[in-house]
């Protein structure tokens, strides 16, 4: 398989996943990948194609939620010239793109209930009908789904084709949100912080307090969070060992600033001084308002437990990391 990050752990379910992709790659037969987003889903798709007897040939990827519902099935059979209005030439679709590939429909449960009975056709027939063509085009294509939709729930719901969905699901895949494979963590931190590494320096580091912390996280934008977050520490403190209690609370997810107000009210006495990031961000902090002492104390009383109306005024600088 060639490298993907996705792929990083030792918990039973990387290890299963891994094991599920060698078994199902040299299948021609249609994959439908579940999860939450930020799980990794075109990752395992590429891997399929990777590790497949197509690999030699194109992986194509269309996010079917992007694009306006009146172009999609443009951009998916292609059109010929003079199709419509602004047809100026033929175009080929991605259907054609990925002949002899794999062709991965990201976000399928987005898909028009009109464009589900034309993607069912093809995937009975394997023809397609370009806009404007008299005639099918044959095409031998893999194709791959992945929604983070509950499918069974949108068919009650009259929002997806129950046959398009059995159709797609002959080989059902679910990607595992983070929280679920914890141990896998610290060698995700590992490994973004290598990748993210500017040329010349160390990579980051977490303390150990901070990366039992990042360990017991709820992780809500799974793997693409993480990834950010490293990303954003690789940029602004290059080569440091990080301390949580030290990070500015506008460069935590919202899920870590009540573990810092914790650690800091555990010990506030050895609570290090604030890292401080390069020149640009700083300026940016500092057009915040300093907090004062009571709102300070507002926060720490929060964190043992403690009632107390936040001070008039209180607005901290808080955003996701994805």
């Amino acid at each position: 398989m060639k490298n993907s990050t996705y792929f990083i752990g030792v918990s039973p379910i990387a290890q299963a996943l891994r094991k599920l992709v060698t078994t199902m790659a040299n299948s021609a037969a249609t994959v439908l990948i579940t999860g939450e987003s930020g799980t990794g889903k075109e990752l395992l798709a590429r891997a399929l194609h990777d590790q497949s007897p197509r690999n030699g040939l194109n992986f194509v990827p269309i996010n079917c939620a992007a694009i306006p519902k009146d172009l999609l099935e443009s951009e998916l059979f292609g059109h010929r010239k003079g199709a419509f209005t602004g047809a100026i030439g033929d175009r080929i679709g991605r259907f054609e793109l990925a002949h002899g590939g794999t062709l991965f429909l990201d976000e399928i449960g987005d898909m028009s209930l009109d464009m589900q009975v034309k993607l069912l056709r093809v995937l009975q027939e394997r023809t397609i009908d370009p806009i404007g063509s008299s005639r099918g085009v044959p095409v031998d294509v893999r194709v791959i789904a992945a929604t983070h939709r509950d499918l069974e729930e949108e068919i009650k719901a009259g929002r997806f084709r129950e046959d398009l969905y059995y159709r797609l699901n002959v080989l059902p895949v679910v990607t595992p949100a983070l929280r679920e494979r914890p141990s896998d963590i610290a060698l995700l931190l590992d490994h973004y912080s290598r990748q993210f590494a500017i040329p010349g320096m160390e990579p980051v580091r977490f303390n150990e307090e901070f990366l039992e912390i990042l360990t017991q996280y709820t992780w809500p934008g799974n793997v693409r969070e993480l990834c950010n977050l490293v990303d954003r520490y690789s940029t602004l403190y290059a080569g440091q060992e990080l301390d949580l209690r030290a990070i500015p609370l506008n460069l935590l997810p919202k899920g870590l600033v009540l573990s810092q107000s914790e650690l800091i009210a555990k010990n506030p006495v050895i609570t290090p001084q604030r890292m401080t990031p390069p020149p640009e961000v700083l300026a940016e902090m500092d057009d915040q308002p300093e907090p004062e002492d009571n709102e300070i104390e507002s926060i720490i009383m929060l964190a043992q437990g403690m009632p107390q109306l936040p001070p008039e005024g209180l607005s901290l600088p808080l955003e996701l990391s994805y």
